[in-house]
């Protein structure tokens, strides 16, 4: 698969499971791999991966306000086309996902809805994400980019059978559409980049930690063996699949 992803590949949220283990992956197949992440180099990380950190307001009830917004695209618009000046990235992966933390809560009722923390996961599951977009795209309309943006399944409208978790389910319905949108405008102006949303699967990191109770036998995959499925899912790409929500293994979900 290194034929298709050679140049190298850019992970955004690298400080998560599956962004540190997409890294794994990459140094392993031999690209070169280069991280972005507000989180600092973790002790232990391969010194083959280029590591970029990058700081936004930090005081308490920061997350997702106007304040961190701003610094981040400011931070971001300036740092992200100068990595793809400098590595340019055939493959890029957004890893961002908040589904319960601190205030945070993934809301079994509508009555648990708080505006504070509602604006926390969309910050995280939606306009993080399309800001990323937003200042990638002239780099996405110019190469041949194959990029993947972790969404989830309980963000498909259609498959919506248990209800709960209004926030998270909303920002990643959001996502899906965003990504779909942005495809769009793609195709017209650089056909050959593919840009999808995907599931990645229930996968042991700290997302998914509070929510494995009840989850069934051999339905748990390593930080690892996920890296692997979307490695595959970003080798395998077809225009048929652009702007559209896959499963880990690139089957097509509805929205």
């Amino acid at each position: 698969m290194s034929d298709v992803i050679s140049n190298a590949v850019l992970v955004l949220g690298a400080g998560s499971g599956i962004g540190q283990a997409l890294l794994a992956e990459a140094v392993a197949r031999g690209v070169p791999a280069v991280a972005v992440s507000r989180q600092v180099r973790p002790v232990g990380l391969d010194q083959r991966v280029h590591w970029f950190e990058y700081q936004t307001a930090s005081m308490p009830d920061s997350e997702g306000s106007e304040l961190q917004m701003q610094q981040t695209e400011q931070v971001l618009a300036e740092l992200l086309p100068r990595l793809c000046q400098q590595f340019q990235p055939d493959l890029i992966i957004s890893c961002q996902g908040l589904l319960q933390q601190d205030a945070v809560k993934a809301e079994k009722s509508l009555r648990q809805l708080e505006i504070k923390a509602a604006l926390s996961s969309w910050w995280v599951n939606y306009l993080l994400p399309a800001l990323q977009l937003k200042i990638l795209l002239p780099y996405l309309s110019q190469q041949q980019v194959r990029m993947l943006v972790l969404s989830a399944k309980v963000g498909s409208i259609s498959d919506n059978q248990l209800g709960g978790w209004y926030s998270y389910r909303a920002a990643k319905a959001a996502l899906n559409m965003l990504v779909k949108t942005t495809a769009i405008e793609l195709r017209r102006l650089q056909p050959a980049t593919l840009l999808v949303t995907v599931h990645p699967g229930t996968t042991a990191t700290a997302l998914a930690a509070p929510f494995l109770r009840n989850l069934p036998a051999g339905q748990l995959q390593t930080p690892a063996s996920t890296a692997s499925r979307l490695w595959a899912v970003a080798a395998g790409l077809t225009p048929a699949q652009h702007g559209c929500l896959l499963h880990w293994d690139g089957q097509m979900l509805p929205f």
